[in-house]
């Protein structure tokens, strides 16, 4: 075997084994949300069983529905991306496009929160909220949710605005378009691609986001990712449960993953490309 042919085997085994750790787990749950709870404790582990939507039954429309946390999750989720969006593109495109004072400070804050560990503000936060009456609410989790994807989403948009040339966006002003009109027609669609992606980025971080979730919500706003450990006690673990909550909650992931999955390479490669081309 020449070192040419040995050097393509070695690198297939080394991506087989990254895409078995990969794949493991999510075959693991979906295979053990189809079984009962005796065969998900069966040793040895049952390859061929008799498969079952009881767990997905029980978890949807049983004593303990994760129903009212699907729908807390989605309300979180698509609230974050809404405000996060709104603040986030006129945000970057003043980074990325205006003159003023302290515009390198504003940028510096923006990416210095990317590096705070949430453990250490999530005390301060859980503070502020309890004072104010918003611990357990909607608005209280989406506003520290705010804390920490409105900094990830300004930093991953100014780039494709540095991106659009000037010169486009100085024919809109000798041609008497103001600046909101040339922002809005001109600027904007020039990097849809990158919005469509900071879209899913957002909504992916607030919805798999965790530990905020288990210190701020409570009964009324329980988001799916806290409510799975439900299934999980001192007593006993209900596996098939807790696999099938596990499914539920990366059905929209994977949902949104493939419908947006255009814009995502498309806004990425556009990103990878233009890159690097700040003024």
């Amino acid at each position: 075997m020449t070192a040419k042919r040995l050097r393509v085997a070695a690198l297939l085994a080394i991506s087989f084994v990254f895409l078995l750790a990969w794949a493991f787990p999510i075959i693991w749950s979906v295979l053990n949300s189809l079984k009962t709870d005796s065969d998900v404790l069966a040793y040895p582990p049952k390859l061929v069983f008799s498969p079952t939507l009881d767990a997905y039954r029980d978890v949807l429309f049983g004593s303990g529905s994760i129903l009212p946390n699907l729908v807390s999750s989605i309300i979180i989720s698509v609230g974050t991306t809404v405000v996060t969006m709104l603040m986030a593109v006129p945000a970057a495109y003043a980074l990325a496009r205006l003159r003023f004072r302290g515009k390198k400070f504003a940028g510096f804050y923006v990416l210095a929160t990317q590096m705070l560990p949430p453990v250490g503000i999530i005390i301060p936060y859980f503070l502020v909220l309890r004072n104010i009456g918003w611990i357990d609410t909607y608005q209280g989790i989406i506003l520290i949710y705010l804390s920490f994807s409105l900094p990830f989403a300004i930093w991953l948009l100014v780039s494709y605005f540095e991106d659009v040339p000037f010169e486009m966006e100085e024919a809109a002003y000798l041609d008497g378009a103001s600046r909101l009109r040339t922002l809005w027609r001109i600027i904007i669609p020039q990097v849809r691609g990158g919005i469509a992606v900071t879209v899913v980025f957002v909504f992916l971080n607030a919805w798999n986001e965790f530990l905020f979730a288990v210190v701020l919500s409570g009964n009324t706003v329980r988001p799916v990712t806290v409510a799975m450990f439900n299934f999980v006690s001192v007593e006993q673990t209900l596996w098939a449960k807790l696999a099938a909550v596990s499914v539920l909650a990366m059905l929209p992931v994977v949902v949104l993953g493939v419908v947006a999955q255009k814009h995502i390479v498309k806004g990425l490669t556009v990103g990878a490309v233009k890159g690097g081309g700040r003024r």
